[in-house]
């Protein structure tokens, strides 16, 4: 674990909205997130917090600037090559937690691991687990239309961490969670990160949380400011 779990160098991103209308979101993105850490990611909306979220887990491109993932450099990298380091070092939580209503809440967190070629047995076994280390032992067969906001959300954080990714993004993960539910599903976030040691950036605009990680960065006219 000598390598940062995240190491970004001047990502910028633009989007053209018709010629001569390009609008720079990022400016040169600055980041290095070590194991274990808990980094709190404030921005105002509009800002490209949600694309910076998303290139960092390899979900959209850059226009210059290099990334790397647990020590592998994906700056250049082909799609099935990101695709593979998407699938094996990064998980992301959402603001709404999409998981699937069909399947309860083991085959929600089963679901990642199946994709990713592990056996049906050892995929129940890990995601009966993980539910009940965030007390939902008792709702692993509830869909997730029988749990509460707050479930469903702890729901998905297993989900995200079903592959044991190094890195961990989260997207607004209590934006849409009242204060008690935002700060039970922030615990379970930390407490799964320091456990596994791995590595998690949150976005939020909750401040009694953000006082509660390791360290925050707001993201202010393109750049990241510690």
């Amino acid at each position: 674990m000598n390598d940062p779990v995240l190491t970004a160098r001047g990502i910028g991103k633009s989007y053209n909205l018709g010629n001569p209308n390009e609008v720079m979101v990022l400016k040169g993105v600055d980041l290095d997130m070590e194991h274990g850490e808990v980094v709190g990611l404030l921005a105002p909306s509009g800002a490209g917090k949600s694309t910076l979220l998303f290139i960092l887990g390899l979900l959209e491109s850059f226009d210059r600037g290099s990334l790397e993932i647990n020590g592998k450099d994906v700056t250049k990298a082909p799609d099935s090559a990101r695709t593979e380091v998407r699938r094996k070092e990064v998980g992301i939580v959402y603001q709404f937690h999409h998981l699937l209503p069909e399947f309860n809440a083991l085959e929600n967190v089963m679901i990642p691991q199946l994709a990713n070629g592990i056996a049906k047995s050892s995929a129940r076994k890990h995601a009966s687990k993980l539910l009940e280390r965030v007390g939902l032992s008792d709702r692993i067969n509830h869909r997730p239309s029988e749990l509460s906001g707050g479930e469903q959300q702890r729901v998905a954080v297993c989900r995200s961490l079903a592959n044991s990714p190094n890195l961990l993004l989260a997207d607004e993960p209590t934006g849409n969670l009242d204060v008690d539910n935002s700060q039970q599903v922030f615990e379970v976030i930390k407490e799964l990160v320091k456990v596994s040691g791995i590595s998690a950036l949150i976005a939020t605009h909750n401040l009694s949380l953000a006082e509660q990680m390791d360290r925050v960065v707001c993201l202010e006219n393109g750049v990241l400011v510690e």
